[in-house]
């Protein structure tokens, strides 16, 4: 048996220059950490007693006789990937699908490390994003930029290039303390609102080779730069605050699907109550939105946010990572027909 546990991630700068269409033209660059609330794989070989050869529970139910059979296009895909047989898996996690925290991308990484345990295989970390990356962008074929993936399986808080040759992640050299006190500035919120962030991602790819996207994509990743520079010296951290604002404005100017008039209204209340900048997390459209807030404002903005569910969280440095390993003899059986 194998259990993996993979954080989610936080992207602050630098979204949509992770897309291939743009970077391998302009190059570019994210800033992302990954936190606290995490996926986790449970995988094991399903023992030859039952009239099917694989089952597998996440938000439904499938016991099917055959790969070719299953519904979720990621286990499928992946188990076509590695020749994986007869297994049972299990998915469970802290915060729901769909939700702007790359969390498809994080069970692909902690599946497909689930897998290779199964089959006594280690993998490094970059084999892991990349071989997530190829699962979710060329076998899925979902729409979308490669950050997620690698934020994952890597951990921690970095900045992430990305060129025509690959990519490099190079961990911000932040002391403990500023930090610290960064984390506890920074408040998240779930606005209750979900959706397939490919069905987004889609309008912000044909934004993609167009003036204003590219213009637009081109000031986000300037941004990358700026925010390394406040977040690496003793500028204040509020400036932080202020460049969520600024990047914030330039994403959903990117396409009318990234934000909504309901979510427009939710920032505007959490700015009018003292919040210097924030976003919302992921493709947009909905999910969780992500606010910088000086401590003595704090109070202010949950008081203006109060319908929404409040999720403290603690920035974390492991990235994905095999909880549980217990390797199994497994002799594929003859199954009852």
């Amino acid at each position: 048996m194998i259990i993996t546990q993979t954080p989610f991630r936080m992207s602050f700068f630098g979204g949509g220059t992770d897309f291939p269409g743009f970077y391998e033209t302009h190059g570019g660059a994210v800033i992302s950490t990954t936190f606290d609330k995490y996926c986790y794989v449970n995988v094991r070989h399903l023992p030859p007693f039952f009239d099917y050869s694989t089952e597998l529970a996440y938000s439904a139910t499938e016991r099917v006789r055959s790969v070719d059979e299953i519904r979720h296009p990621a286990i499928r895909e992946a188990m076509r990937f590695l020749d994986m047989r007869e297994i049972r898996l299990t998915y469970e996690a802290d915060l729901p699908a769909r939700s702007g925290l790359g969390t498809s991308s994080s069970f692909a990484v902690g599946m497909l490390q689930a897998f290779y345990a199964l089959k006594g295989k280690y993998v490094d970390k970059r084999r892991l994003a990349d071989d997530a990356i190829y699962l979710e962008r060329t076998l899925c074929k979902e729409s979308g930029g490669v950050q997620d993936q690698i934020a994952a399986s890597f951990g921690g808080m970095n900045r992430i290039d990305f060129s025509a040759d690959g990519y490099t992640v190079s961990p911000l050299i932040i002391s403990p303390e500023r930090k610290r006190e960064l984390n506890d500035r920074l408040m998240l919120f779930f606005t209750g609102f979900s959706r397939f962030s490919s069905d987004i991602q889609d309008h912000t790819g044909e934004a993609i080779g167009k003036k204003e996207g590219n213009g637009r994509l081109l000031d986000t990743l300037a941004l990358v730069d700026e925010a390394e520079k406040i977040l690496v010296s003793k500028t204040d951290l509020g400036e932080f605050g202020k460049l969520l604002d600024r990047g914030w404005k330039l994403k959903r100017g990117l396409t009318d699907k990234i934000s909504t008039g309901s979510i427009d209204e939710l920032y505007a209340a959490a700015i009018a109550a003292g919040a210097a900048g924030g976003k919302l997390l992921g493709a947009g459209g909905g999910g969780f939105i992500l606010l910088y807030a000086e401590k003595e404002r704090q109070a202010a903005v949950r008081e203006a946010l109060k319908k929404l569910l409040y999720v403290p969280f603690e920035f974390e440095t492991g990235g994905t990572r095999v909880l549980h390993y217990m390797p199994e003899k497994h002799d594929p059986a003859d199954r009852a027909e």
